[in-house]
């Protein structure tokens, strides 16, 4: 049950990124920083897909994603359709393959080291839903500060 329910909650707020990327009127705009605000939305964007595909996708879906973390920072002006597109691959990746994960699966030691602890796999991926939501808020404001 709570594999299914990460799952479902997982997919709606990846599909909520979509739906704020969408929103830009000006994609420009996207890749915006100003004062206080050192990262884009564009770039949280990017930060968020290399952060959900390393963790879920790599680790424990085996899909061979090889994550370049400082590029989700220094890449600029990707085409907001380009990241639609990979907003939805990964829509559908990240909940199926939690979806694969069994309650024994989350009960034990998430297989990679992250933020310089040992933690089961369950706590990581609630770790990985607020920082994938605490981004979203981010990009929201973004988005409205410079509607």
């Amino acid at each position: 049950m709570l594999t299914q329910d990460l799952a479902k909650l997982f997919e709606r707020d990846i599909l909520r990124l979509k739906t704020e990327i969408s929103s830009y009127t000006d994609e420009s705009k996207l890749w915006i920083t100003t004062e206080g605000i050192s990262n884009s939305a564009g770039n949280l964007c990017l930060h968020l897909l290399g952060n959900l595909q390393h963790f879920i996708g790599g680790i424990l879906g085996n899909s061979g994603y090889v994550r370049n973390r400082p590029e989700e920072f220094s890449q600029k002006n990707i085409p907001v359709a380009d990241m639609i597109a990979n907003i939805e691959r990964i829509a559908i990746l990240i909940p199926q393959t939690i979806g694969t994960l069994s309650v024994e699966d989350l009960e034990i030691d998430y297989p990679e080291k992250v933020l310089d602890h040992s933690m089961t796999t369950g706590y990581f991926l609630l770790h990985l839903l607020a920082h994938l939501d605490y981004h979203l808020g981010q990009i929201n404001y973004h988005r409205r500060l410079l509607g």
